[in-house]
């Protein structure tokens, strides 16, 4: 316990990937790894007032409709940026006789915002609602992106074994997305729920999926890559005052997020 108390973010990571990674010698992953490690070390060295806090900020919704827009609308525009380049650079027209009318695509969307079995629910409570801003306690956001950005693509390394199927570019994807996601964030005044909603959004469709498997398919899946790894880009060259910025200590980051005529 005292070992936990002194060291919660190791603890966090060193549990994330344990419980994820336990079920590989029989075929599995589980991505609730990060969301049951946060819980864990909150129990431990915060107490009741740390769950609580950290379940405020997973139902923090009341952040201004135009962050509702970009949660979404970002990730959507990666996706017809892909196809848009895909089409140009000579791959077919896209299918989508493959995708469910949009009621289930809709159903699918719901179930993703509140499965702990799915990606969302099971990474953002545990990277960003916990992680992350006792990382900026003491960095500049640019510093503590790349240090968690890192270390969310370590923990997907399991993922590039065949029965997975993650492309090891991909790893470079989830660091650039991981810009995406403190941006995001930190604009929200500490929503984890605003994140859930845009990494929701961000893999309910497979570029590859709007082509059958072929060349198109992989040409589509490199595209992507390369077009978040440019988003990310963009939000350092184009907000560079807030990522050289010093985000406040956990201690004193509460009040901030909960005054809301604060949230940019």
């Amino acid at each position: 316990m005292s070992t936990v108390r002194r060291h919660p973010l190791i603890t966090f990571f060193v549990l994330a990937y344990a419980f994820s990674w336990w079920p590989l010698p029989f075929g599995g992953f589980l991505p609730l790894g990060p969301l049951v490690g946060a819980l864990i070390v909150l129990a431990i060295t915060e107490g009741r007032a740390g769950l609580w806090e950290l379940g405020s900020r997973m139902i923090r919704w009341r952040v201004g409709w135009i962050w509702y827009v970009v949660a979404l609308g970002l990730p959507l525009a990666v996706h017809l940026i892909t196809v848009a380049l895909n089409v140009a650079l000579g791959a077919g027209a896209p299918s989508l006789a493959q995708f469910s009318p949009l009621s289930g695509i809709i159903l699918v969307f719901a179930l993703r915002l509140v499965s702990p079995l799915d990606v969302p629910l099971g990474e953002e409570p545990g990277f960003r609602g916990f992680a992350l801003p006792r990382l900026q306690a003491a960095r500049s956001p640019l510093l503590a992106t790349l240090i968690l950005g890192v270390l969310v693509a370590v923990w997907h390394v399991p993922l590039l074994l065949p029965q997975f199927g993650l492309r090891p570019i991909e790893l470079l994807t989830t660091v650039a997305v991981t810009f995406w996601y403190t941006w995001l964030f930190d604009h929200t005044g500490g929503s984890v729920l605003m994140t859930i909603v845009a990494h929701a959004t961000e893999g309910i469709i497979e570029p590859s999926e709007f082509w059958a498997a072929g060349a198109a398919a992989a040409q589509g899946g490199l595209i992507y890559d390369v077009v978040w790894c440019a988003v990310a880009l963009g939000l350092v060259v184009f907000d560079w005052r807030f990522w050289r910025g010093l985000a406040p200590a956990p201690a004193t980051v509460q009040p901030m997020y909960e005054d809301e005529s604060r949230v940019r």
